[in-house]
């Protein structure tokens, strides 16, 4: 049988670059159509479990995409999320992502993963939705990117965390004030509240 059928169902389907098969079983994709898809190169197996379309272009998030395709409740966080709200210098090699405290370390043996762990109200706040090539994906936001360069200092370096500062509030990509009700919301005023006194922006 033909795989157009199949890959007008995954056209439609909304799935991204790179999905799971129970994300095809869930957009209505079964085994077989995905067995055609791939048999067309529609489709290409990038590991066990994970599948890439070739139909969309990759861009220089494709791991990004890849890691919360097979992680869907990580968050993407610290120097993974400096590049992609374009703060500072830092472009990782690796992945930067948060899951929550408690969950198993996933095992992503080509992507390696740094893995960092958050809780409470870390979860949610400054946390916001997006996506890399069509898949969706969770993000700390300028403000809570900054914060947890400081709070995570011994794990970034101290030189990137006054770095993302700077740059983020010279840029506009946030405000003083809102690093400040960040800082509050993340427990971190007495780390925060010394050095956005010590600045002049």
């Amino acid at each position: 049988m033909s795989a157009e059928p199949a890959h007008r169902l995954l056209c439609e389907s909304g799935l991204g670059s790179c999905f799971r098969p129970l994300d095809a079983v869930e957009a209505g994709i079964d085994y077989h159509q995905l067995r055609r898809l791939e048999e067309a190169g529609i489709v290409e197996r990038e590991r066990r479990g994970l599948y890439r379309r070739t139909d969309i272009d990759s861009t220089r998030f494709s791991d990004v995409a890849a890691v919360c395709a097979q992680v869907p409740d990580s968050i993407v966080c610290l120097l993974t999320a400096l590049a992609v709200h374009e703060i500072g210098t830092q472009r990782p090699h690796r992945v930067w992502i948060a899951i929550p405290q408690g969950r198993r370390t996933p095992v992503l043996a080509r992507f390696g993963p740094r893995v960092m762990r958050f809780s409470g109200i870390s979860l949610r706040y400054g946390v916001v939705d997006t996506e890399f090539e069509g898949v969706p994906a969770r993000i700390t936001s300028p403000a809570r990117t900054v914060v947890d360069c400081f709070r995570f200092r011994s794990r970034v370096g101290t030189d990137i965390a006054y770095e993302a500062l700077d740059d983020a509030l010279a840029r506009h990509h946030t405000t003083p004030d809102e690093i400040w009700r960040t800082a509050s919301a993340c427990r971190a005023k007495s780390l925060i509240g010394p050095i956005l006194g010590a600045r002049t922006y």
